[in-house]
């Protein structure tokens, strides 16, 4: 069974930082690009980034490029994602995701909020 368990999210001030981890099992997480989205309150998914299965090339939304950083541990079986300078709008359930052959999977998220 594909599992991706998100975490690290939690309450943070504009300008901060928070490091997300996702860890997968189920399959074999080096052989596939993974992704991160959000959802703020209110709205739809927002794709925000991707890296390929070796880690090799990462793609970013322009809303966080330039702050954020996506990485992998392939050996960890794990998905981070760092994020710096922090703004109110990064406010959002973060999840990542993978799709294998047709079929997408997505953690269940973790919370970020960005509050003074």
């Amino acid at each position: 069974e594909v599992q991706l368990v998100e975490s690290g999210g939690g309450l943070v001030q504009p300008g901060g930082s928070l490091r997300l981890s996702c860890a997968a099992s189920g399959f074999t997480f080096s052989s596939y690009a993974m992704n991160w989205v959000r959802q703020a309150p209110g709205k739809g998914l927002e794709w925000i980034s991707s890296i390929s299965s070796g880690g090799i090339v990462t793609s970013y939304a322009d809303s966080v490029k330039g702050r954020f950083t996506i990485s992998r541990d392939n050996a960890r079986n794990t998905l981070y994602l760092r994020m710096n300078s922090l703004k109110p709008e990064d406010t959002a359930v973060y999840y990542c995701e993978t799709r294998l052959g047709v079929t997408g999977h997505r953690g269940q998220g973790t919370q970020v909020t960005v509050s003074s």
